[in-house]
């Protein structure tokens, strides 16, 4: 090879890794991985399918409900989140001060399908006064994020995939190789009663029950104590009812005053179906905590323990890599 060959061969390389990256994704992952690129002076565009922000951090608002709780949002996503990384206790740290967040509790119920059998201690969960979707409102309050979808590999930017693997393969059919993790789907179900009929709880683990895994006090996590409950169902009952997650609706009604020993109806109901909602924990790998190549990948997939605080690390840590690239 003579000395030009190298010379242009030495370009390429250089405007290979000088690519500006193009985010896929504006979760709690992607705008992790965004600060860090920002904070590093690297060039990026991230792109959010959908005009709302926060993936399965969501938060959906109450309408023609004919209650004065029109408007007040419902958390149909994540329900809350912990907190271990030092790093990430620092960002909670800003929210809490910024008013976004508030620690809920560590203490949760617990029932069997004939009822509540007992309370739970655990470390504290954290929760959005005004949605957990918030959340990532605030963290991306000062990105410039695109509404679009990115249908095709890239020519001129580095892509990188910040969200469920089987939405990714759509893009990058190669990222189905890049993860071991089975993802299992949920339809969470909004319930707004006309007022409390229940004692004072903030969150239920339902075991060994064919239909629910868990019951959130949306009052109680909200802080306004409004009657609202959000029932997450069974992975394989939410698998049955992907096509019309509003079959589940009256299921979810009939556990609920099963479990918590009330006949009232609900004033408002709302299904979300989630088909790729968490990562079936067994199923993932933790080191590393994301992927760097062709096309890079991150999300709470890539954790023994998925959560909102993985998802955090994931970005931030492949955000990092990648400003080492430039």
């Amino acid at each position: 090879m003579n000395k030009f060959e190298s010379l242009t061969s030495l370009l390429n390389v250089i405007q290979h890794l000088a690519k500006p990256v193009l985010i896929a994704g504006a979760g709690i992952t992607g705008v992790s991985c965004a600060i860090a690129l920002r904070d590093a002076g690297v060039p990026f565009r991230i792109v959010n399918k959908g005009y709302r922000i926060g993936g399965r951090m969501a938060s959906r608002p109450v309408r023609d409900s004919g209650t004065p709780f029109d408007g007040r949002v419902f958390d149909t996503g994540a329900s809350y989140f912990t907190v271990s990384d030092p790093d990430f206790a620092a960002v909670v740290s800003e929210l809490e001060i910024a008013g976004v967040v508030q620690p809920w509790t560590d203490t949760f119920h617990f029932a069997d399908p004939e009822g509540i059998a007992g309370v739970k201690m655990g470390p504290m969960r954290y929760r959005a006064e005004l949605g957990i979707r918030s959340v990532v409102e605030y963290l991306a309050r000062d990105l410039v994020i695109e509404e679009g979808e990115v249908t095709e590999l890239p020519t001129h930017e580095r892509l990188a995939l910040c969200m469920p693997t089987p939405q990714a393969a759509r893009v990058f059919p190669q990222a189905s190789e890049l993860s071991t993790a089975v993802w299992e789907p949920v339809i969470s179900v909004s319930l707004l009663f006309d007022q409390v009929y229940w004692a004072a709880f903030d969150g239920i683990f339902v075991n060994q029950d064919a239909h629910v895994t868990w019951i959130a006090n949306d009052g109680a996590r909200r802080g306004d104590h409004a009657p609202a409950l959000v029932v997450h169902m069974s992975p394989v009952l939410s698998a049955g009812h992907l096509v019309d997650p509003e079959d589940v609706t009256p299921i979810a009604v009939a556990a609920v005053k099963r479990i918590m020993s009330f006949d009232a109806d609900p004033v408002w109901t709302h299904a979300h179906r989630w088909t790729f909602a968490k990562p079936l924990e067994g199923t993932t790998v933790s080191e590393p905590n994301f992927v760097l190549g062709e096309v890079s990948r991150a999300g709470d997939e890539f954790s023994d323990r998925p959560r909102v605080e993985a998802g955090w690390r994931s970005g931030r840590d492949l955000g990092r890599a990648l400003v080492d690239l430039a």
